[in-house]
């Protein structure tokens, strides 16, 4: 249940992550945007007091910020590498600008960190929200839960997750075949910021602040992994969002595991990145042994 907990932020933007690969696309900026979103998630919520607004401005930011990536990748047709690395460095400068300089009566007084009121009387309501539980289960997990079960729904029995697919696979057989591919990459990078913004409010939820320094950092390799462990192809058109809730859950218990052993803390990343290597490798290496064993036998 605790590896389940820890699974929720990561999972979710694992699954937008998902989507984006599936189109044969990839989304480097999910870690600052996560910043971005949860920051001023926390801004309007000491503002408003209100959880419900909250949780309304966290998923319509960050579709916005979705939609400015999938405009540019889109319609403007700009690599999705190039953008989302720009926006990843704009995102992550802008929420730790406004932090310092900006925002500093919204927040508490001079701090580095977007903190939620603690006064407020929705406080402890939101606060219950992210680190409750229901039968034992983490609420959190279960909201990851549902947006695995969901999505895997539309992926897999709706025309718009045919049309991913039949981009990922193909993309000059897509057009060819009468689908909007501008459109369909604007709205699959929609999704990826929305689930973005889900996060972010889990995450304000979970810790009661947002730092924008370290909220998200280098959970861009972490979603990917996640994707890719769960046996999505980054190559686009393959696998199932299904694989992803297990694929996020496979890496946090890798982060256990390295911790429960204690290892240098340096190296943790390091481990993470020679595992990610190894499965994109196995997934290259794995189709063509199957070719040779089968023209062997």
């Amino acid at each position: 249940m605790n590896i389940f907990r820890h699974s929720a932020v990561i999972g979710t933007i694992g699954i937008g992550m998902g989507l984006v690969c599936l189109i044969g696309e990839i989304d480097l900026s999910v870690g600052s945007m996560l910043a971005f979103v949860s920051g001023f998630s926390v801004v309007i919520f000491n503002i408003t007091g209100n959880i419900f607004l909250t949780l309304l401005f966290s998923l319509a930011f960050g579709a916005f910020c979705g939609l400015v990536n999938g405009f540019l990748v889109g319609v403007i047709r700009m690599p999705a590498f190039i953008v989302t690395l720009a926006t990843m460095l704009i995102y992550r400068s802008f929420v730790q600008y406004f932090c310092q300089h900006l925002a500093k009566n919204l927040i508490g007084g001079g701090s580095s960190v977007y903190r939620m009121d603690s006064k407020l009387p929705a406080y402890q309501t939101l606060y219950n929200f992210g680190n409750g539980k229901a039968l034992t289960v983490p609420i959190v997990g279960i909201v990851m839960l549902l947006i695995v079960v969901l999505l895997t729904y539309v992926t897999t029995s709706t025309k718009f997750g045919k049309k991913i697919y039949a981009i990922g696979s193909n993309i000059k057989g897509a057009e060819m075949a009468g689908i909007n591919v501008d459109l369909m990459t604007v709205m699959v990078f929609v999704i990826c910021g929305l689930l973005v913004g889900v996060a972010s409010f889990l995450w304000i939820a979970m810790n009661g602040s947002s730092d924008p320094a370290t909220t998200g950092k280098s959970y861009e390799m972490y979603a990917i992994a996640s994707a890719v462990l769960g046996g999505i192809s980054m190559s686009g058109g393959k696998g199932r969002t299904l694989g992803i809730l297990f694929g996020a859950m496979s890496y946090t218990v890798i982060d256990k595991i390295i911790v429960a052993l204690k290892m240098d803390s340096l190296i943790n990343d390091a481990i993470k990145g020679i595992i990610l290597l190894l499965v994109i490798l196995i997934q290259i290496i794995g189709p063509q042994l199957r070719r040779k064993l089968h023209k062997g036998v």
